[in-house]
C-alpha cells in the first residue's frame, strides 16, 4: 500500500525568492489592520460591551425580520440590532447595556419573551452587566498579553538570537494578521475569539519551531552552503510535514464551519484563517528574515547578494 504524499519528496522550491512579494503583502495588510483598528474598530460582543443577546427560531420556519425589528424597537430599550443568521427562521437580537444594573438587563429578557414567545422559540439568552463585561475585558486582555510574552520568552531561549528574532517576528506577524481578519470581516470579538487567537499563537509557534530546528541543524551540517540555498533546503525538507499538518487541520476546521453550528462558527472561521496564515508565515515570512540576521555572517555570499556587487564593479570599470 502506497503512502499518501501531498508534496513530492526532494522538492526544490525557491521559497526565499518570494520574499519580494510576501513582505510587501504582509506590510500592506499590517498597515490596513492598523488603519481599520483606529477608524472602524473591533466588533466587540456582549462579553466585552455588556448588554443582552437573544437568539430565536420561528416556530413556523419563517422569520419576519422587519416585524421583529419593529417590535424590538418598540420595547423601550433603545435601538436593537436584529439580523438573520444560520438556517431559515433564525434571528438574533442585541440590546445595548441598560442603565439600572442587573435588574434592568433582566427586564429586557422578560419583555422580549412576552413579545415574541408566541411565534418564536428562544434558543439562547445571554445577559452581561457592566461590571462583568469590564472584568472580562481586563482578564481577557491580560491573558492574551501574558500568553504572548510567555511564548516570546520561550522562543528567545529556544534558539540562538538570529533564529529567535525571526521566530518572534513571525509569531507577531500572525497575531497582527489575525486581528486584521476580525477587523475586515467584522466578526464578533468575544471570549471565544481570544481562545482562537491563543490557539493560533500555539499553531504558529509549532510551525516555526519545526522549520527553524531544521535550519539550525543544516547550519551546523553545511557550513559552506550559501544562506539562501540553506534556507530553501530547510523549508523544502519540512514541506511534506507542513503540508500534511495544514491539510488535516484545515479539513477538520472546514467541517466545524459547515456542521459545527453557530456557537462555534466564528471560532472555526478564525482558526481556518489562522492555519493558512501560519503556514504562509513559516515559509515566506519567518524564514526569509534570517537573510538579514547575523546567521549569515561569516558564510559565503548567495548568488543574489553577489549580483549587486558584480554590477557595481562593472560600473566602476
Amino acid at each position: 500500500m502506497r503512502l499518501l504524499r501531498i508534496v513530492p519528496d526532494n522538492t526544490r522550491f525557491k521559497f526565499v525568492r518570494f520574499r519580494r512579494f510576501s513582505y510587501p503583502f504582509s506590510a500592506a495588510y499590517s498597515i490596513l489592520t492598523l488603519v481599520l483598528f483606529l477608524t472602524v474598530g473591533l466588533n466587540y460582543g456582549i462579553d466585552f460591551k455588556g448588554g443582552t443577546l437573544i437568539e430565536m427560531q420561528a416556530k413556523d420556519g419563517k422569520a419576519e425580520i422587519a416585524q421583529v425589528r419593529s417590535t424590538a424597537h418598540g420595547l423601550g430599550f433603545g435601538e436593537a440590532e436584529v439580523q438573520e443568521f444560520g438556517t431559515a427562521g433564525d434571528i438574533s437580537m442585541r440590546f445595548a447595556l441598560q442603565a439600572g444594573g442587573e435588574a434592568a438587563q433582566q427586564a429586557v429578557v422578560v419583555k422580549a419573551r412576552e413579545a415574541f414567545s408566541a411565534n418564536y422559540d428562544f434558543r439562547r439568552v445571554e445577559t452581561v452587566g457592566p461590571r462583568v463585561s469590564g472584568e472580562l475585558v481586563q482578564a481577557g486582555t491580560l491573558g492574551v498579553v501574558l500568553a504572548i510574552v510567555g511564548v516570546l520568552i520561550y522562543l528567545w531561549f529556544r534558539f540562538e538570537m538570529p533564529l529567535a528574532i525571526g521566530a518572534i517576528l513571525g509569531t507577531l506577524h500572525d497575531i497582527v494578521l489575525t486581528i486584521g481578519f476580525f477587523l475586515i470581516t467584522q466578526l464578533e470579538f468575544n471570549l471565544t475569539s481570544i481562545a482562537a487567537i491563543l490557539t493560533i499563537v500555539g499553531y504558529s509557534l509549532n510551525e516555526t519551531v519545526v522549520v527553524f530546528d531544521r535550519t539550525r541543524e543544516l547550519l551546523r551540517r553545511y557550513k559552506t552552503m550559501p544562506i539562501d540555498e540553506l534556507l530553501d533546503l530547510s523549508v523544502n525538507s519540512t514541506l511534506s510535514r507542513t503540508a500534511m499538518t495544514a491539510t488535516t487541520t484545515f479539513l477538520s476546521l472546514l467541517a466545524l464551519v459547515f456542521f459545527g453550528g453557530t456557537a462555534i462558527e466564528g471560532f472555526a472561521l478564525v482558526m481556518l484563517f489562522g492555519v493558512v496564515v501560519c503556514t504562509y508565515s513559516a515559509m515566506f515570512v519567518s524564514t526569509p528574515v534570517l537573510l538579514y540576521m547575523d546567521v549569515r555572517f561569516g558564510r559565503p555570499e548567495s548568488a543574489e547578494e553577489k549580483a549587486p556587487a558584480a554590477t557595481k564593479a562593472k560600473a566602476k570599470a
